[in-house]
């Protein structure tokens, strides 16, 4: 019963499955022709016996002498590479490997090679996990030969394949020992016996139609017998051919006469059959290239008694195949020929020159040879066999380094190699593909340069465009621009020089001068040096200064627009240039595009600067150093357009050392929205001066920009810093809330009672009361530097609010916070605007809307400092006052100030009790200055006026303003303040 397989199918027993190719193999052998020679039937068997054994190779020894010599010589090998097989070349008789064991035992032998662990002496160990299986080449006086197989299997060969191995074994030492077809060993065959149809009229019309002739030749007797044909082809006729062989001999042409007699010879001693191919010299003289076939014949004793055969005229062939070997012989292309085993059997003239001589070539692998690529030639070489498709590619032949394209071509027997040059073929494509990426390059290079320089707005954006696009493509190292004012040159930007020559250069070069860039000028076409010679020749004074740098070569391209030029561009190179046509065309298309650029960039430039006078004129030029608060700011314009905007901010002194601290953002941006934010900042100097309260003063801003008209609108922030009380006032018109940080380090935003925009806002405007304790930090900003496209304000103000918490730990803290240390704290406050502008709104942003920042360090007045007392509505009031005060200055060590302040104060109690009501307030406070404030309940404004020589009052505040270095009144919901300031001493 057979198995079944894993699907159910029935399975042939193993002996019988694993026998089929065996046998089929041996139906294969069989059919071997009789026209192979020794070497290629024991090489044919080899093959198959690896092939069955799935082996890596295998080799055949012969000995020299069968039964009598001491050494096997291996003669083929199949699959192994000779650095495996040369240590087994030469093998003794009685040495212990696997070939020598099977010839003298006479019987299949298999052992495991030492690689797999066996202890056995190997010249040159196969690898681990291999074994050797060698089986003998029969005869009748014993083994005359070896034939070996390299196992990859774990154990000896299966019976199956033993048997195998033996049956190929005995076939070719038959073959080998008995050449010829199997009849003839035997039998004689059918058609040979039958004399009539060897020579029939209708065989021998059919010889004659295809101008074959026939001959046989009696071996007993020498009688040689040719046929009409052969007498034609020979150049005798049948009254001058005596039919003698020595005839036959003395036409052969002499270098072939030794080869044919031999190969004749050979075949009778053989009993086998000839084909051999000779000249002939015929009796006329010319000479023709014949090919014959032989047969022996037996007898009936088993002896050679005929040689039959044909032969033909090849002259015309042999004419062609010389013509097309000389023709391959010196051919241009390099030629090789391998054969089945892929070694080279021919080489040209062209392929030596390449390879090396042809003697050390035929037998050789291709990439095998010194100097040779090895894995993937050998790997493609292989497939175009297998694939039996002509394959064809380029290679960089190490040994010359050029470029051949590599053609191979399956033939029957072998593999065609044709090598052609195609190095100058492939330069002339790298020049063409180097050209064309060049072209492309500088192409898109000048794309990109004309976008830059349509970005560009100033004239160091167009000097960087051209420096980073224009230089890389044509190899230069150098450029200036310079621009026509007046009657001179200015130099406006320049890379590629050192910075110290850059310095020393004049700023103005005069158009009168005699250089290659006024030369451009006034021709108004561009002036080319090729060379320091040129420059030396042409220009001796200027050269010194050309050649900084290590410049060889200069262009210079005048810079026209509207028929006008405006500059000279002048780019220079690092080595001897030749400007062809593309490159002038391409430098004159450049410069006409740098001269528009740069036009467009001097009128930028000049509106930037009038721009930045503008708002230098309309911000604060300087912050005020006051008592009360340390103060930094930072205006941040806007990256898009003009750097001017309606952002500002300010500080402003007010009484009793109380600070105006306000910011304000005029919506939009330009010169309208800037002269906008200038009439804000004028009427809240006007505002503040007279002492209004915030709310009051965001009333009348809002009358002022109601007043330009509906599309304007701006937001404010006024806070107004008591330092006696500790209490900031804020009034707030639709601007983001101020950030407070407390001296402990919190950072909080005051609920602050918001107002609409100014512009958009119906007054009245609430106003907030925020503690500042001492030492405190008041951040006020506008939305820019919370707010963008990016950002919205929340997660900005919250960023903010980060930013100052971490900034807070670095700040001073206690009596460096106070007035003895202005300057550190002043410093301070100016590291914190630079940390909160560069993290709040980096360099690199661009942003479409101005940012104003404001920082300020409140400083609370000592309560030593402040001295108050209430007095009452009377006469003796004033009496008081003067006690009051006199005692206090003298406290403070201020005596020298004793009689002024007496007078003062007497002057302003004295104006209250005739002409205002209580309570009466009288209030010192020693700062900067020393300030002294009386304070009614009467809103009645005090003023001057100018008394005639006859009234008897009306010099009380004349007295007041003389005595005082400033005076004022300050107002309050139900009453005022007087007060006056008087320098320390």
């Amino acid at each position: 019963m057979s198995e079944s397989g894993p699907l159910g199918i029935p399975q042939a027993p193993p002996r019988a499955a694993s026998a089929l190719p065996e046998a089929a193999r041996m139906r294969v052998l069989m059919r071997v022709g009789d026209e192979h020679t020794g070497v290629e039937m024991l090489r044919l068997v080899l093959h198959h016996a690896v092939a069955d054994l799935g082996g890596l190779g295998g080799m055949v020894h012969l000995q020299r002498v069968p039964g009598e010599s001491e050494r096997l010589d291996l003669v083929t090998v199949s699959g192994l590479p000779r650095e495996v097989t040369k240590a087994w070349e030469v093998i003794g008789r009685q040495d212990e490997t696997v070939p020598a064991r099977a010839l003298r035992e006479g019987a299949l032998v298999w052992l495991p090679t030492p690689g797999a662990g066996e202890d056995l002496e190997d010249p040159d160990p196969f690898p681990g996990g291999t074994g050797i299986a060698a089986v003998p080449l029969p005869a009748p006086g014993g083994p005359f030969g070896v034939l070996s197989v390299v196992t990859t299997a774990p154990g000896p060969p299966s019976a199956v394949q033993r048997e195998f191995l033996e049956t190929a074994a005995g076939w070719v030492s038959e073959r080998l020992r008995n050449p010829g077809p199997p009849a003839a060993r035997t039998v004689t065959p059918a058609w040979s016996a039958d004399e009539a149809a060897w020579t029939g009229p209708r065989f021998r019309q059919a010889l004659k139609t295809a101008q074959v002739g026939t001959w046989d030749l009696d071996l007993r007797t020498g009688r040689l017998s040719w046929d009409e044909m052969t007498m034609q082809l020979f150049g005798f006729d049948p009254e001058t051919f005596h039919g003698q062989l020595d005839t036959f001999i003395e036409l052969l042409h002499p270098d072939d006469r030794a080869r044919v007699q031999a190969d004749l010879q050979d075949a009778i001693d053989k009993r086998g059959y000839s084909v051999t191919e000779y000249r002939v010299c015929r009796p006329d003289g010319t000479i023709r290239w014949v090919e014959a076939r032989g047969q022996v014949l037996l007898g009936d004793d088993g002896e050679p008694t005929v040689m039959a055969g044909t032969l033909w005229d090849t002259t015309d062939r042999r004419i062609a195949m010389d013509s097309v070997g000389r023709a391959l012989r010196h051919m241009s292309d390099g030629f090789l020929a391998m054969g089945d085993d892929l070694r080279i059997a021919y080489v040209n003239l062209q392929a030596e020159r390449l390879l090396g001589p042809w003697r050390s070539l035929i037998g050789k692998l291709l990439w095998a040879l010194p100097g040779i690529p090895v894995a993937w030639l050998e790997a493609r070489c292989r497939q175009a066999v297998a694939d039996r498709i002509p394959t064809g590619f380029d290679v960089r032949w190490p040994t010359d380094q050029r470029w051949y394209h590599m053609r191979l071509v399956p033939v029957p027997d072998g593999l065609t190699v044709y090598f052609t040059d195609v190095t100058e073929k492939r330069l002339a494509e790298e020049r063409r593909t180097a050209a064309e990426r060049t072209a492309a390059e500088r192409t898109a290079r000048i794309e990109q340069l004309n976008a830059a320089l349509a970005e560009a707005v100033s004239v160091q954006d167009v000097v960087t465009a051209v420096a980073e696009r224009v230089l890389p493509p044509f190899r230069a190292n150098g450029l200036v621009v310079q621009l026509v004012e007046g009657d001179s040159l200015r130099v406006v930007g320049g890379v590629g020089y050192d910075r110290q020559f850059l310095l020393q250069v004049p700023d103005r070069i005069g158009l009168r001068e005699i250089t290659p860039n006024n030369d451009a000028i006034l021709a108004g076409a561009p002036q080319y040096i090729s060379s320091r010679a040129e420059m030396r020749h042409h220009y001796p004074a200027f050269a010194p200064a050309a050649f900084e740098g290590g410049k060889h070569a200069w262009a210079f391209l005048p810079l026209i627009v509207s028929g006008r030029p405006i500059g000279c561009c002048v780019i220079s190179f690092p080595q001897p240039r030749l400007f062809g046509e593309e490159d002038r065309a391409l430098l004159t298309a450049l410069s006409g595009l740098v001269a528009q650029a740069l036009e467009r960039a001097r009128l930028y430039d000049a509106e930037h600067v009038r721009a930045q006078e503008l708002q230098r004129g309309l911000l604060p030029q300087e912050l005020p150093l006051l008592p009360a608060v340390t103060v930094a700011a930072r205006y941040l314009p806007a990256t898009e357009g003009l750097d001017v905007g309606g952002d500002w901010y300010d500080v402003i002194p007010l009484s009793a050392d109380r600070v105006c601290l306000v910011i304000g953002d005029v919506m939009g941006h330009g010169l309208s929205e800037a002269a906008t934010m200038g009439r804000l900042r004028t009427a809240v100097h006007t505002l503040a001066g007279l002492e209004l309260p915030p709310d009051e003063v965001l009333s009348h801003l809002n009358d002022v920009v109601s007043d330009l008209g509906v599309d304007f609108y701006a937001t404010c922030l006024y806070a107004v810093y008591d330092p006696v009380a500790r209490v900031c006032t804020f009034g707030c018109a639709g601007h983001p809330p101020p950030a407070l940080v407390h001296p402990d380090g919190s950072v909080h935003f005051p609920a602050l009672a918001t107002d609409p925009p100014l512009g958009a806002a119906t007054p009245p405007f609430e106003t907030t009361e925020v503690p500042m304790p001492d030492g405190s930090l008041l951040v006020m900003y506008t939305d820019g530097l919370v707010e963008s496209a990016h950002r919205d304000i929340d997660s900005g103000m919250s960023h903010l609010a980060r930013i100052l918490a971490t900034a807070a730990d670095r700040l001073p803290e206690g009596a460096e916070r106070t007035a003895a240390r202005p300057s550190r704290d002043a410093r301070h406050l100016e590291q914190l605007c630079d940390t909160l502008s560069s993290a709040l709104v980096p360099a690199q942003q661009q942003t479409s809307d101005d940012t104003a920042l404001l920082v300020a360090r409140t400083h609370a007045l000592p309560a030593g400092d402040v001295a108050s007392w209430w007095l009452p509505e009377a006469p003796i009031a004033a009496g008081q006052a003067r006690d009051h005060v006199r005692q206090q200055l003298i406290d403070w060590r201020l005596d020298g100030l004793v009689d002024t302040t007496e007078l003062l104060a007497s002057e302003l109690v004295g104006n209250v009790v005739r002409h205002a009501r209580g309570p009466i307030q009288l209030r010192l406070l020693k700062s900067r200055s020393l300030i002294c404030e009386v304070t009614d309940g009467s809103p009645t404004t005090p003023r001057i006026r100018r008394a005639r020589d006859t009234d008897e009052g009306g010099r009380g505040l004349q007295l007041v303003a003389a005595l005082s270095q400033r005076w004022g009144t300050r107002y309050f919901a139900k009453g005022k303040s007087i007060w006056t300031e008087q320098p320390l001493p």
